[in-house]
């Protein structure tokens, strides 16, 4: 391995031998099967990667580096799990065109936003607008038809941060301005939501903890609404000066992960980090931000039933053991389920969805495209459950061949996450069409 400053051996708790990797990830990095590296990301808030807060999502220089060592410039890059967009984003400013495909209404808005540019005269513009809008707030600027429904709301929210979230909403809608800069402020005050929230603003789960004693003041919302514009806008004002015009980016509302309705041979790379099985409610996590957006109005079961990786399963289906064909996944299934078939069930979909999205993947690959998924493993009823023991096989008989596989030691949880059930290595797998 060629010696560069940022790239060092170490040695970790267990005696292992690591290659660590500091900021940028040199592109032709040796990555032999089974080697196990540790990256240290420098550009987690990098232009417009830090808009919103979105768990377990990709740091920017893996992305980077996984783009640039598998595609060329103006080729296409699909994520069919695209979250918040990390891939996105990455492949613009690489110059390749890209897809990213999400069931999630919400994670295509925002991930639709880090990807647009805006002028900087209609930003700051329109950042003096609502900054002055803050300034004139009194509740008596609002009424009660200007405040949202949804379940709940009341226990979610204090009156006094009922009042100002919906004169903030209310301010960014009457903007003299594009609905794309419209919708850049709308994700600056999507932002603040949770915070602001009487919910836990560190777990997954949107959930109210008594014992946390969250104390939310009047006024917090307008404080930490212009705080957010005041640093937002300037990394979108850097976005947009380094944005590189000719390159397409498209989020399809009429596709998921399990149906991607383009033509064979369509992209020269897949790169995605799907869900985990049983670990994140993507949909409960951002339970607030739709119904304040507007995306949802009443309970989400219906698109917690489409997320690859849910826990929303009918009893009917647990009945009886379900078996992937993989017998390393079907042992440790079968042992799930000897103490709780539900989840024993949902670790079976889990796997069955992902078969699907490989087969998806594959069919609108070229020959000789790769598919790079950066997976976790976790634990379910205390059973390892490797994911990425289970989707290589998988890979193969759909006619992938598996080129290498390696690890990504996870140095920080942005999220909580019981520490039984924590893993500290994703599994990168590169798959060739």
């Amino acid at each position: 391995m060629e010696n560069r400053d940022n790239v060092t051996k170490i040695i970790n708790d267990f005696g292992e031998s690591i290659v660590q990797v500091t900021g940028d990830i040199p592109v032709n990095l040796p990555a032999k099967a089974g080697n196990r590296f540790l990256f240290i990301s420098h550009d987690q808030r990098f232009l417009t990667h830090a808009l919103h807060k979105y768990p377990a999502k990709f740091f920017p220089e893996l992305p980077r580096w996984l783009i640039k060592r598998y595609s060329e410039e103006n080729e296409r890059v699909l994520d069919p799990f695209s979250g918040s967009g990390t891939t996105n984003v990455e492949a613009l400013l690489a110059r390749r065109h890209s897809v990213g495909i999400d069931v999630d209404p919400f994670c295509r808005f925002i991930a639709k936003v880090k990807v647009t540019p805006l002028p900087e005269k209609a930003l700051r513009a329109a950042r003096k607008s609502l900054l002055d809008a803050v300034l004139s707030y009194r509740s008596s600027l609002v009424g009660e038809a200007d405040l949202p429904d949804f379940p709940y709301r009341d226990n979610w929210f204090n009156k006094e941060i009922l009042w100002e979230m919906s004169y903030l909403k209310k301010a960014v809608a009457s903007l003299d301005a594009s609905e794309a800069v419209k919708d850049f402020f709308r994700v600056c005050f999507s932002s603040i939501i949770r915070t602001v929230s009487n919910a836990d603003d560190n777990c997954t789960r949107t959930v109210i903890r008594k014992k946390l004693n969250k104390q939310v003041r009047p006024g917090d919302a307008l404080n930490r609404f212009a705080k957010t514009v005041l640093d937002k806008v300037p990394k979108m004002v850097a976005f947009s000066q380094t944005y590189p015009h000719g390159v397409t980016t498209d989020f399809p509302a009429d596709m998921d992960a399990l149906n991607i309705r383009y033509e064979e041979n369509s992209f020269e790379l897949a790169l995605t980090s799907p869900p985990y099985v049983n670990a994140v409610d993507y949909p409960r996590t951002h339970q607030l931000e739709m119904y304040w957006l507007g995306f949802a109005r009443e309970f989400l079961t219906d698109l917690k039933k489409r997320n690859v990786g849910t826990e929303s399963v009918s009893a009917r289906d647990y009945k009886m053991l379900h078996e992937t064909g993989v017998p390393e996944a079907d042992s440790v299934i079968a042992s799930i389920f000897e103490d709780d078939p539900r989840r024993a069930f949902i670790a079976f979909k889990y796997l069955d969805d992902m078969r699907q999205n490989l087969a998806e993947v594959y069919k609108v690959l070229r020959p000789g495209g790769r598919y790079v998924i950066v997976v976790g493993n976790n634990r379910i009823r205390g059973r390892l459950f490797e994911s990425w023991k289970y989707l290589m096989p998988m890979a193969e008989a759909i006619g992938f061949e598996v080129e290498t596989y390696f690890g990504s030691e996870i140095i920080k949880h942005f999220i909580k996450v019981p520490r039984s059930e924590r893993i500290n290595t994703d599994w990168i797998l590169v798959l060739i069409k």
